[in-house]
């Protein structure tokens, strides 16, 4: 005779509104085990009974066949007295139930992050027999929005922006049907009960017709239209007229940074860009963020779309308006950000209008609410290992399991390209993309986020985290408020990051390798080319770049030249007016420059690696005033990875703890007075990367004097393939 057990047991993980419920009615149903599943705050409980046997395969395969959003981080077992047979009830089915949600206290449930329309339900958006034939918001618990619709826990409809949308007849009984691929879909709807499409002017008026259509046909004529999405508004053109292109940068100020491309599929994206493996699997995963991929040479797209980058960021849709409007006969799109640069994407109705209304020239939106703006994630592949450069939509809130951290927490983040982090209860959940801090709509939407995570997770910080850095508008922020405030060195909590990330102690040291361009030093100077060796709780600084004199502060961040003119003072050469940066700098200006280098006026050391890849960038003649952040080192890694001979050995010099890159700007310089031509300066470039990794190795090797055996290589330098 078998034996009988019954067992109580906790799940949690990603295990709400990902199809986890009726997964376990199938999975319980299948193995004829009786009992009940419901969702709470926290987590999903299940009670169930029957055969030994039955209940431990029951609960290998909760980890092993979960659902494809879905992510079990750990199942608490608890076993009851007095289990019993399984008597079968009417045709053989055991009494196996799906409960009401209830309400509990604790660390919450993780949100799920929005997903991209399944293929099962593109498959149904486009035949003709299906009733949401042609529907632009079908869904299904495989996949559509979550976190940006969700503003409450449990998961329930009532706590999403669905809520404003009774469900008619039809799709109550899908959504009551545990056997239904719709059970307990949160965003299910379809024609009779569903949000609604619209298109208006630039001026918010209606315009009578098919929203699809009419878009397309604005789209097709070289128009420039915003889109409401799951996470905000993208502004739209055709990608393959150079016209529109250009008008879209004119309007929304952009002259440079690359523009992100939707195709309409696979057979479209590799008609763009060269799509590997390892691309193509990033292109269809659930998230399908935006991917950087090498352009075609052969490419439909004009140069406007990404000037000067070999790289294109490609996507494939991930919504159904997406996939409609490629079926109406669109080529690739221009999807950018609806926002003005560094300031969050719009994503309400009222301020789109405003804010977008002298930029397109028509609206394609729908009256779904957004909970919370959520911008599209970028990423990279490299020796096929992904790389983020963004992370948001289909990545955010998912988060990195503290389980060492017993006090609340809210890290504010930094100046640009912000994200805070939220932790508690032994997680910490990393926000969507926020923006840059310097514009007060930035910091409006930072605040706003910070809310919502601290009421949807149940979190009250006792203590902020802030970087040191006295003027960053989030640690102001920070100051202002009346918790405990810790101030952490910018770049010690770059490593430190990386220490919870892979799941190590706190107490765990590593050599850190924290390279970027601007932070906040220790010794009230810029840092950014640090050797630390550091743990989750101490740090201390072994070796760093040379510092060089930071002419103007802040405004040598938008001049390379500067920068390069910096570094060359620094190495003691003359500033003949052979060097590209001399010669591309105003005789007054350099006059001025020349006597704050020589008299330490308004100059702050600085022993920052992103300034010195911009220095070299302005010595090569690529860029000497950029429009965007990292635009001269992403220029000086694309010169890097055009060369196709032999890379010039480049090597710095060491002072002690110091690396001195003089002698490596010395030999640029000497090379650009010859008449390096471009297949010179590639080799230089790429000499450089190789002088950069060289030094870190060599840094490495001089710190392991300590017993450490990890190295942390982290910073925004290291977006660098």
């Amino acid at each position: 005779m078998s034996t009988l057990v019954s067992e109580d047991l906790r799940v949690t993980g990603i295990v709400q509104g990902v199809g986890f419920r009726p997964f376990v009615y199938r999975l319980a149903e299948a193995l004829g085990l009786s009992g009940e599943v419901g969702n709470s705050a926290t987590e999903v409980f299940i009670s169930v009974a029957g055969t030994a046997a039955a209940v431990d395969e029951f609960i290998d395969r909760l980890h092993t066949d979960a659902p494809p959003l879905a992510r079990v981080d750990e199942i608490r077992r608890s076993s009851r007295s007095g289990g019993t047979a399984v008597a079968p009830g009417p045709g053989g089915r055991t009494s196996f139930r799906i409960v009401d949600s209830r309400q509990d206290s604790g660390p919450r449930t993780i949100v799920p992050p929005d997903a991209a329309v399944c293929d099962r339900c593109v498959a149904e958006l486009f035949n003709p027999g299906d009733r949401r034939f042609g529907h632009p918001f079908i869904t299904c618990t495989n996949c559509g929005p979550r976190f940006t619709i969700i503003t409450g826990l449990p998961y329930d409809r009532p706590a999403t922006t669905m809520a404003g949308f009774p469900m008619c007849p039809a799709c109550e009984r899908e959504y009551a049907d545990p056997l239904d691929r719709r059970y307990h879909a949160q965003p299910i709807a379809c024609w009779a009960c569903g949000p609604s499409l619209a298109y208006t002017d630039a001026h918010g008026r209606m315009v009578d017709g098919d929203p699809i259509r009419l878009a397309a046909t604005h789209l097709r004529s070289g128009g420039i239209v915003a889109i409401k999405g799951v996470g905000g508004f993208h502004l739209a053109c055709d990608a393959t007229n150079v016209g529109a292109v250009q008008e879209l940068r004119r309007r929304k100020r952009r002259p440079d940074k690359p523009f992100a491309v939707m195709a309409a599929d696979m057979s479209g994206a590799r008609r763009l860009a060269r799509i590997d493996i390892g691309v193509a699997d990033q292109l269809l995963a659930p998230a399908h963020p935006i991917v950087l991929a090498e352009a075609r040479a052969a490419s439909v797209l004009p140069v406007a779309v990404a000037p000067g980058n070999p790289l294109i960021g490609v996507m494939l849709p991930y919504t159904p308006v997406h996939h409609l409007l490629f079926a109406a006969g669109l080529g690739p799109l221009v999807m950018t950000s609806a926002n003005m640069g560094g300031e969050p994407i719009v994503y309400c109705d009222d301020d789109a209008l405003n804010a977008l209304g002298s930029i397109v020239d028509g609206f394609l939106t729908h009256d779904r609410p957004i909970a919370r703006p959520c911008d599209d994630s970028v990423v990279r592949v490299v020796d096929g290992r992904l790389l983020p450069i963004r992370r948001a939509r289909g990545f955010a809130p998912v988060p990195v399991r503290m389980p060492s951290a017993t006090r609340s927490v809210l890290a504010v983040g930094g100046e640009l390209k912000n994200t805070f982090c939220l932790a508690g209860g032994g997680d910490a959940w990393v926000s969507q993309h926020i923006g840059d801090m310097e514009s007060p709509a930035t910091l409006r939407a930072f605040e706003d986020s910070t809310t919502a995570f601290s009421t949807l997770y149940a979190v009250e910080p006792e203590v902020l985290a802030a970087d040191v850095h006295p003027g960053y508008a989030a640690s102001r922020w920070a100051r202002n408020r009346s918790a405990e405030v810790v101030e952490v060195q910018h770049h010690w909590a770059h490593v430190a990051s990386m220490i919870a990330e892979y799941g190590l102690d706190p107490d765990t040291q590593v050599i850190g390798a924290s390279f970027d361009g601007t932070g906040y030093g220790a010794d009230n100077t810029i840092w950014g080319g640090e050797i630390l060796i550091a743990s989750g709780r101490s740090f201390h600084r072994a070796a760093w770049l040379e510092p060089v004199p930071l002419p103007g502060g802040n405004g040598a961040v938008a001049h390379p030249s500067r920068m390069a003119i910096a570094h060359l003072h620094a190495a003691g050469l003359l500033l003949s007016p052979g060097l590209p940066p001399v010669r591309e700098t105003d005789a007054n200006e350099l006059a001025i420059l020349t006597a704050m280098l020589d008299r330490t006026i308004n100059c702050v050391p600085c022993s920052s690696m992103g300034r010195l890849f911009d220095a070299v960038a302005s010595l090569l003649g690529l860029r000497h005033e950029i429009t965007y952040e990292a635009q001269a080192a992403i220029e000086l890694e694309n010169l890097a990875l055009a060369g196709t001979s032999r890379p010039v050995p480049l090597a710095f010099a060491w002072h002690g703890d110091r690396f001195d890159p003089s002698p490596i700007v010395a030999t640029i310089a000497q090379a650009m007075e010859d008449g390096a031509g471009a297949s010179m300066r590639a080799r230089l470039a790429a000499g450089f990367h190789l002088a950069v990794a060289q030094v870190i190795v060599e840094a490495a090797k001089r710190c392991h004097t300590v017993p450490v055996n990890r190295v942390a290589l982290t910073g925004g330098c290291f977006q660098n393939a």
